[in-house]
């Protein structure tokens, strides 16, 4: 009777000397509520009725979402959502003993890194406008991260992401803000309208005037061949009546019968051509002879130069 009394009690102290930790997490034993010793993952040995399980800390990423209000510099309500994951430092003996025993418990860890979180971003936000924080999540949250991290690590913890992901204000607030959008959209879209204009306006006015220096300098061409052609006409005329009078002077005949034929041939020309009224001389024999002897009388040189220029 007494050997299955030992027995019992020897069975039922090995169940309770038996401790199991889980994968993930280490076990802090005390003796005497001094600290004694970490558990590892697994079955473990202990004590029994000596050394006491103190804590069981895991070593798994942890995270958190936090929602709090702050007050820019301007006296503007911005509200924010974040989320903190953090971890164990490592599941060195120095490191989860500074975890088991920093904080009395984990709700007071939790209440200290929340009301820390929220503090610093707080006083970032405090010394910004509102019309700056939607265009400063990244330095708020780089900001926050180095104070955050450096206190963590005091504590056995370091931080491994803090993640603002949203970031609203006062209903108010947004609407001012939505006005000021659409008035800022609408300014730059009359300048960028205005800027059109003058571009096409510009260049309209660079077309015109390449055209019209291009029909200049057409026209100042074609005068200037215009002109050549007729000075050449006159000299070929000039040329073509000096020796004709030469032939005829050396043939011993009258040289106004140059005169003569020039003027049938322009009359003849001006019916052809032209597109005015046509007046003829006196076609009589007196009429006739008195033109004949003017046209000689005229016949000196500087009459030939001004005949040649009617050409």
């Amino acid at each position: 009777m007494y050997s299955g009394i030992i027995v019992i009690v020897l069975v039922f102290l090995v169940f309770l000397s038996l401790v199991t930790v889980q994968q993930g997490t280490v076990a802090m034993t005390t003796i005497f509520g001094k600290y004694n010793r970490t558990l590892r993952p697994g079955l473990n040995f202990r004590i029994p009725f000596i050394e006491a399980i103190f804590k069981r800390i895991s070593v798994q990423n942890r995270a958190v979402e936090l929602t709090f209000q702050a007050v820019t510099i301007d006296q503007a309500n911005v509200h924010f959502t974040s989320l903190l994951l953090f971890a164990v430092m490592d599941d060195h003996e120095e490191t989860v003993k500074k975890v088991a025993f920093r904080f009395v418990s984990d709700r007071e860890f939790m209440a200290t890194l929340t009301r820390t979180v929220e503090g610093s971003i707080r006083s970032y936000v405090a010394s910004k406008k509102q019309q700056e924080i939607l265009s400063l999540r990244r330095e708020i949250t780089e900001a926050v991260k180095g104070n955050v991290d450096h206190m963590l690590e005091d504590w056995g913890f370091h931080l491994i992401d803090l993640q603002i992901n949203d970031i609203t204000f006062d209903e108010e607030v947004m609407r001012s803000m939505s006005k000021i959008v659409a008035a800022n959209n609408l300014k730059a879209a009359a300048e960028n309208e205005g800027q059109a204009l003058l571009i096409t306006k510009t260049k309209g006015a660079e077309a015109e005037g390449n055209a019209i220096k291009i029909a200049a300098e057409a026209e100042r061409e074609a005068a200037k061949m215009r002109g050549q052609a007729v000075a050449l006409f006159r000299e070929e005329v000039a040329r073509g009546m000096s020796q004709a009078a030469k032939e005829m002077q050396n043939a011993n005949l009258d040289t106004s019968v140059i005169l003569f034929s020039m003027w049938t041939e322009a009359i003849k020309n001006f019916t052809e051509h032209g597109k005015g009224n046509v007046i003829f001389l006196d076609g009589s024999v007196d009429g006739m002879q008195k033109t004949l002897k003017q046209m000689m009388a005229l016949s000196s040189t500087d009459f030939m130069a001004k005949a040649l220029a009617l050409f």
